[in-house]
């Protein structure tokens, strides 16, 4: 077939996906006035709509480059009850228990996508991006912050030595990154090469080194916070518990799931399904991280067994489907009123942390002789921020009830800025690199290159 009638093809295909979507909005108005009172059924209506309306949205802006989780956003932000009103509040909230299961799914992906000869080859990388994004790009927000000061009313009239430590606590939630989406996005792709292999390794161990650098920064900045409180080390007796205690468990939890893979292998959804619902809660009530038991879990499954490859088609066959829940829901839940009336705070804040990113990005690609796909474009897949840096917001909003609303809300507007732009920006850099599955696969070097003497 030529390539004129491939376009008239795939246009007449997009006007059907359109016309779709227009049936299925009508269809859930019809639902949401049947169903006013809410209840199970309207929450399976909102999931159901949800999940089409994310695939079909994503499917129609495809032409135009933008990312399928950008899209499952915009499609649960127009659905939710800020906008069309298709999924009210009580929805959304119901959907909670779903979008567990959606995130503890990639988060076994994203352990099992971690290979040990990938993190070996990638180490020299991977520690120079650790140091300098994590200790110069906390540093450099917390004096954005203090720069900013004008701009937050919260906090516009505390003391200063209070704002300095609440400045440090924004540089902790500057620092955090998003799995999720950079797993969506290479999902997508298809992507192969030396910046997929970074991006994946840095963002999926930066959890567990910003876990460690929250507990270290609310410890300095207590007497700060709290005048007349005394400096404590209880803090990191109860870190050590909950990291130590979750790898524990986590490895646990993966040598059960490739013993099940080698002897048993079947039933496998049913399986992911019930460890997404039912440990969830239980180990939220038990103080474990359940985020770091899911991807120590994957990582056991993929490198101390040879379940690895069956692991991941399993969890594969779920992929699409859990990126649509998870994005989409985020997306409903996002507060658009506040972004609103935040929007010129949120943005330097958000434009602010892309640019101390890609500074440290640049200055640790020097430093450990990066490859050129890596010096370039290493930065673009750290930009997205989900669900941590709303945890440590909502922390300190109960910790510290007075200026903590205004932090959570700040916090809420520029996560939601980071996720609209950052899916965007690493899919952009993949293209760029040659190493989406459009452009070919990429062979990873096998070693760190020789030092170029013209950088």
């Amino acid at each position: 077939m030529s390539a004129t009638g491939e376009n008239r093809r795939g246009g007449v295909n997009r006007w059907v996906e359109i016309g779709l979507l227009l049936v299925l909005v009508g269809l859930m108005l019809l639902a949401t006035n049947a169903t006013q009172g809410g209840g199970r059924s309207h929450v399976l209506a909102a999931l159901g709509f949800l999940l089409l309306a994310g695939t079909v949205v994503a499917n129609v802006l495809e032409p135009l480059g933008i990312p399928h989780l950008t899209a499952y956003l915009l499609a649960g932000m127009a659905a939710g009850p800020y906008a069309l009103h298709l999924v009210d509040h009580q929805a959304v909230t119901e959907l909670s228990p779903i979008n567990a299961l959606a995130l503890s799914l990639i988060s076994l992906a994203g352990g099992a996508e971690l290979r040990i000869s990938k993190l070996i080859s990638a180490a020299r990388s991977l520690l120079w991006a650790t140091l300098l994004q994590n200790v110069l790009v906390l540093v450099l927000m917390a004096g954005i912050f203090l720069a900013l000061r004008p701009m937050l009313p919260f906090v516009a009239e505390l003391p200063f030595t209070v704002v300095l430590g609440v400045a440090l606590l924004w540089g902790v939630v500057g620092i955090t990154r998003s799995p999720s989406a950079t797993l969506g996005v290479l999902s997508q792709t298809g992507a192969k090469g030396p910046l997929a292999t970074f991006t994946l390794a840095f963002v999926m161990t930066s959890d567990v080194v910003v876990v460690v650098v929250l507990a270290l920064v609310f410890t300095v900045t207590r007497p700060l916070l709290e005048p007349g409180s005394a400096f404590s080390l209880g803090a990191f007796r109860e870190l050590g518990h909950e990291v130590i205690g979750s790898v524990a468990l986590g490895s646990t939890v993966g040598l059960l799931l490739a013993a099940y893979l080698r002897f048993v292998g079947r039933q496998l959804v049913l399986v992911f399904v019930a460890l997404g619902l039912v440990m969830t809660q239980v180990l939220d009530y038990l103080r474990f991280d359940w985020l770091l038991i899911f991807i120590t879990a994957g990582f056991v499954v993929q490198n101390l067994s040879a379940q690895g490859d069956k692991f991941l088609e399993e969890i594969d066959r779920l992929g699409e489907i859990v990126y649509v829940i998870f994005f989409a829901t985020a997306g409903a839940h996002l507060d658009l009123p506040l972004l609103a009336q935040l929007w010129p705070a949120a943005l330097a804040l958000t434009v602010c942390r892309a640019g101390c990113t890609w500074s440290a990005a640049r200055l640790s690609s020097r430093l450990a002789n990066d490859p050129p796909s890596i010096r370039r474009w290493g930065w673009a897949g750290l930009v997205s921020q989900a669900g941590l840096a709303l945890g440590i917001a909502a922390k300190i909003q109960k910790e510290h009830p007075g200026y903590g609303a205004g932090f959570a809300a700040m916090a809420v507007a520029t996560v939601a800025l980071n996720e609209l732009v950052g899916p965007i920006l690493f899919k952009t850099a993949l293209d760029r690199s040659g190493e989406t599955a459009s452009h070919g696969d990429v062979d990873e070097p096998t070693a760190t290159p020789a030092v170029d003497p013209a950088h």
